[in-house]
């Protein structure tokens, strides 16, 4: 009743301010600053230069942008198509069977990133499946750390779709494909795009398990981040942290336009 009050909306409104402001807009702001920095040794840089982003456009910056957009794409367009399945095989499921099996798709959420690196890394060193040193072992931990996403986000959207829609589809003749692809699928569509958009950002910026199994070709930009920090190379780390955001923001604003688009359809 209070938040009727103009003072009280005011003073809401003031605190979550303050609050967005210093756990997420100063972080922002100091990485900001220091890609541009030229020399900091004061409250604020000095010497401002474009210099870091010239070269984080160009040469090895520019292929781990590369690498990291690529798994990104290829482990969630993977976790999407598992995730769909999953949860359409379980939809009609019900009791003991069903809660189970939830949890089993839910446990690589659950888990340490470095315990899933690790893993894969100990499992895959060996023949008779030899993925250590490849890009392979890259793109399935990352498909491993998003899929149980993509299943909860399209369990969710098929929960909200009534039954009764595939029931008329297959009253009227419809193969249950025909149902599949032209009922449900269309109606579950934003939480698709969701999904997918979902476990893009989380691919982005996975570091744990990446950092523990990828081959020296096949590197993405959270690794490099981490490896130019590593050596007290602060500035270009902000910078490509930086190029990171910029490149994950753009992603998903364009997936958020196809999403809403579907979702008046």
């Amino acid at each position: 009743m209070l938040l009727w009050a103009r003072w009280a909306r005011v003073s809401t409104w003031s605190v979550a301010a303050l609050l967005f402001c210093a756990i997420y807009g100063l972080p922002v702001a100091m990485i900001a600053l220091a890609s541009v920095s030229g020399q900091w040794n004061g409250i604020l840089p000095s010497h401002l230069t474009l210099a870091h982003y010239a070269r984080a456009l160009h040469g090895d910056s520019a292929d781990l942008l590369h690498v990291s957009v690529l798994t990104g794409a290829l482990a969630s367009g993977a976790a999407l198509v598992s995730g769909t399945w999953a949860a359409l095989a379980l939809r009609r499921m019900k009791g003991i069977p069903k809660r189970a099996l939830d949890v089993i798709f839910f446990v690589p959420s659950a888990v340490p990133s470095v315990s899933i690196g690790l893993g894969l890394l100990v499992a895959f060193s060996q023949p008779p499946v030899l993925l250590n040193g490849t890009a392979t072992i890259v793109f399935l931990a990352h498909f491993l750390l998003i899929s149980a996403f993509t299943y909860g986000n399209v369990s969710a959207g098929l929960s909200r779709v009534a039954p009764e829609y595939g029931e008329v589809a297959e009253s009227l003749g419809a193969r249950p494909f025909y149902e599949l692809t032209r009922v449900t699928l269309p109606l579950v569509a934003p939480y698709l795009l969701a999904s997918f958009s979902l476990s893009f950002a989380l691919s982005m910026g996975e570091l744990g398990a990446t950092l523990m199994i990828y081959p020296p070709g096949w590197v993405t930009l959270p690794v490099g981040i981490f490896a130019l920090s590593d050596r007290g190379a602060i500035f270009d780390a902000s910078t490509l942290t930086m190029v990171l955001g910029a490149a994950t923001l753009l992603v998903l604003l364009g997936l958020s336009r196809i999403s809403t688009k579907a979702a008046v359809r």
